[in-house]
């Protein structure tokens, strides 16, 4: 059975964007219709579990090797730099290397794509967002608490929109998401990330990344295309990280009164809308006018509404409890009849 969920995506995507044929899929990724009908009908594969890469044990030890070379070719003139080629004639001949050529050039491969430098476009396509969490603080019936505040930004137009949470998890990422699409008209086509445990399971080199079940899901149910930022790189997403505190400085000061969390989101949006008048310096047009130019690069809101929801396994102590968020819930005793 098909497992690959990054794959799995990546061919959801391709067909259903229509970036390519279903024929096409077939013959480039190998498929059998059959296999490709599940794959479009479903967002992952069933029953998947992610899995850790498979490993290189012949390759291992001579990884250091590999890596001491091409740190040292730093220093070296660009024309005289080892090609993996000549890395795998060198491991041959004075390590008694007798593993394959194509090992040791997907690990030079995978070395210098954690060093490449990354350098931030000045100008911003239509059809691309970025997303972040922040904190703050509000009066709710009477009582200072701290709430997350899911922003997502559009650089192309500057159009903004936010929303608070009581606090930052997988389901509140899953909802902003939901939300922010129905207020733009459309799902961005490529949406930037920073590290976050609830996006990122597990960062591997400098851009590796091994993303979680539930934002995998979340990605396959949209069709975006996403982007992590490399760790301590902020300016990645700097469109965001800049009004995200714009949006806490002009809406959430002072401190907001209110009597529920959902009276505050409509009043933000309330304000968002009129935020959209705005023309800024420099910007060709007001914002809205702006972003109604930006809609035709947008993908389609599916049809089926995204269901907000986090899955974990949990086993049930003595009590038929099970523990879930901080919280004990109970579980039935016995099958119903």
């Amino acid at each position: 059975m098909f497992k690959d969920m990054q794959k799995w995506i990546e061919i959801r995507r391709r067909v259903l964007n229509r970036e390519i044929s279903k024929r096409q899929a077939c013959q480039e990724y190998g498929l059998g219709w059959r296999t490709l009908k599940r794959i479009l009908e479903h967002e992952e594969p069933p029953r998947y579990r992610q899995k850790k890469p498979r490993g290189k044990p012949k390759l291992q030890r001579f990884l250091p090797i590999i890596h001491e070379i091409l740190e040292a070719d730093k220093q070296a003139p660009k024309k005289q730099r080892h090609t993996a080629q000549r890395i795998f004639d060198r491991l041959v001949l004075e390590h008694e290397y007798d593993g394959g050529l194509t090992i040791v050039k997907d690990a030079v491969r995978a070395w210098k794509q954690r060093q490449a430098e990354v350098f931030v476009p000045l100008s911003h396509r239509p059809g691309e967002a970025q997303v972040d969490f922040g904190e703050a603080k509000i009066f709710l019936r009477g009582d200072q608490i701290k709430v997350a505040f899911f922003v997502m930004t559009l650089p192309y137009s500057d159009a903004i929109f936010c929303q608070v949470f009581p606090k930052e998890c997988t389901e509140v990422f899953q909802e902003g998401h939901k939300r922010a699409f129905a207020f733009f008209g459309g799902v961005p086509r490529r949406i930037s990330y920073d590290n976050s445990k609830i996006a990122v399971a597990k960062i591997v080199g400098g851009r590796g990344r091994e993303a979680t079940r539930e934002f995998l899901r979340l990605e396959s149910h949209y069709l975006f295309e996403h982007h992590f930022c490399r760790v301590r790189r902020p300016n990645e997403k700097g469109h965001v990280e800049s009004l995200l505190g714009f949006a806490r400085r002009n809406y959430l000061v002072p401190l907001p009164q209110v009597e529920s969390l959902e009276a505050l989101n409509e009043e933000l949006i309330r304000r968002l809308r009129k935020d959209l008048e705005r023309k800024l310096r420099g910007k060709s047009a007001a914002k809205e006018e702006l972003l109604a130019e930006e809609q035709p690069h947008f993908l389609p809101i599916p049809e089926q509404e995204l269901e907000a929801r986090r899955v974990d396994t949990a086993k049930a102590s003595s009590l038929s409890l099970v523990r879930f968020d901080g919280n004990d819930y109970s579980v039935p005793t016995a099958s119903p009849t």
